[in-house]
């Protein structure tokens, strides 16, 4: 492409702008020949410092920020100065890859909880219309049913476009992206068309990336106030106290979803949780009603059934093949996931990383409990991870304590942090005596199916999916689930 071609009527550029661009990228080791280089000011590092090296490596031209840095006396390179260099790479990354999502239909995801489980569900409805689907987020990217290995749950603006322009190459119509709030704050997604945006609810999280829950809230408000096409539709968790705070404060059009209010505009009149399936009735704009089973577990679950089938009913779906759609779905891997090895208690693994979610499982659990185990108890196993918000692991000390039977506190992902520390924090907020700490995942892990008993439910808290463990900068290969399942079967 040529470089003209990517440039703004506001960028201050010196230099050639009719040079062949190949490539563009942050990275300065990424560089080859015809790349386009952007001085990103990072978290960690500054990339003004790494300009030298990437014209070393072999760019063609530097997009910089204006009043940061001084051009450097290069005659064959580009400078483009700009104001912001995040927004030019989410510009560029857009224009260099054709603009894809005007082509595509495109569904946002944002929340603190339930993006993945909700992303899956409206994958799996659209597929039972015959429509081709492509997923970015937590767990991995998917172009139909090709799979990718996921770098971030929402990727930087080259690597987002990237994705967008090569599943519309492969026939894909309908691209459902979870949107994290670090990528809303940084720009990864803008000058993308949005034709439905999805908010599941706000709790505490990443407080360790954004100043307080207000700036937290900003950041997810991006995607409905600035990136949500004109005639696209805000889907809300009307239930939500910040899902109400939107719904109050953008414009357009909004489909409100609800347990049990019926101001919504479609609301759960009521639910059965049971041991294999939950069955939900909605009521639909006041005019129609739904019954739906699914084999989805868990209150939570509800949630994110509720905000799929409003997505689903935005895109003018057929209730029939909705209503089909969630009678065979499955739970992404780690999302309230039980582990069967046919042993007389439940055992699931969940993603659940935040106080918020904590708490919507564990409630929850005790709902499913009273349904099928009177006498049976709760026991969970969870940690939190390091380098992350420190404030919420005693909220999560209290929380697991005061909603499970037994607890054993454990390390998760400890990063660079001294597990022992972490654990320390968490257990701050705790005041009764029903606990124990076992720094050892793995070990907590199996002392957890040891001491259960028949009817009791093993929930294991933190890290779903995940297959690693993150330790002094190195992932070694952990895997919940498996290490479950072996231990399940050697009882």
């Amino acid at each position: 492409m040529i470089l003209k071609e990517l440039l703004r009527d506001d960028f201050k550029v010196k230099g050639d702008i009719n040079k062949n661009i190949e490539h563009i990228t942050y990275n300065s080791k990424e560089i080859r020949k015809g790349s386009i280089f952007f001085a990103i000011p990072g978290q960690k590092a500054d990339g003004h410092l790494f300009i030298e090296e990437a014209i070393k490596n072999g760019a063609r031209a530097v997009v910089y920020r204006v009043g940061h840095f001084v051009p450097l006396d290069y005659d064959d390179i580009t400078w483009i100065g700009v104001d912001d260099t995040r927004d030019a790479l989410a510009w560029m990354s857009s224009k260099f890859y054709g603009e894809p999502s005007q082509k595509l239909k495109v569904i946002g995801i944002t929340g603190t909880n339930g993006k993945t489980t909700t992303s899956y569900l409206i994958r799996e409805i659209l597929n039972k219309c015959g429509k081709k689907t492509g997923i970015i987020g937590t767990i991995k990217y998917l172009i139909g049913d090709e799979e990718r290995t996921a770098i971030y749950t929402t990727p930087e603006a080259p690597e987002f476009q990237g994705l967008l322009k090569e599943m519309l190459l492969n026939g894909v119509e309908y691209v459902i992206t979870e949107v994290s709030s670090h990528a809303l704050a940084l720009k990864r997604v803008d000058y993308t068309r949005f034709d439905v945006a999805v908010f599941t609810n706000l709790s505490r999280d990443h407080l360790d990336f954004h100043k307080d829950m207000e700036d937290y809230f900003n950041a997810k408000k991006r995607l409905f106030s600035e990136l949500l096409s004109k005639e696209g539709v805000a889907v809300l968790n009307f239930d939500d106290p910040y899902g109400r705070r939107l719904a109050e404060e953008i414009k357009g059009k909004k489909v409100l979803y609800s347990i049990g209010n019926s101001q919504a505009d479609i609301y759960v009149k009521k639910y059965k949780l049971g041991f294999k399936e939950t069955e939900i009735f909605f009521d639909i704009n006041q005019k129609e009603e739904l019954h739906i089973k699914t084999p989805l577990l868990g209150l939570p679950n509800i949630y994110n059934v509720a905000s799929a089938l409003s997505v689903a009913i935005t895109l003018e779906i057929p209730l029939e093949i909705i209503k089909s759609a969630f009678l065979n779905v499955r739970c992404p891997e780690g999302r309230f996931e039980r582990v069967d090895e046919g042993q007389d208690f439940l055992v699931f693994v969940d993603y659940a990383h935040t106080p918020d979610a904590l708490e919507r499982l564990l409630i929850s659990v005790r709902k499913l409990k009273e349904e099928i185990s009177k006498n049976g108890r709760i026991i969970t196993v969870f940690g939190c991870g390091g380098n992350r918000d420190k404030g919420k692991r005693p909220q999560m000390g209290r929380i697991a304590t005061e909603l499970s039977d037994y607890v054993i506190i454990t390390s998760d992902n400890p990063r660079w942090e001294d597990p022992r520390q972490i654990i320390r924090e968490i257990e701050e907020g705790i005041k009764k005596d029903n606990y124990i700490v076992v720094p050892d995942r793995k070990m907590s892990l199996l002392i957890g199916t040891k001491i259960c008993k028949k009817g009791d439910i093993l929930i294991v808290a933190g890290k779903g999916h995940e297959d690693y463990q993150e330790i002094k900068g190195k992932r070694y290969p952990f895997s919940d689930r498996e290490i479950l399942r072996k231990a399940l079967k050697e009882r």
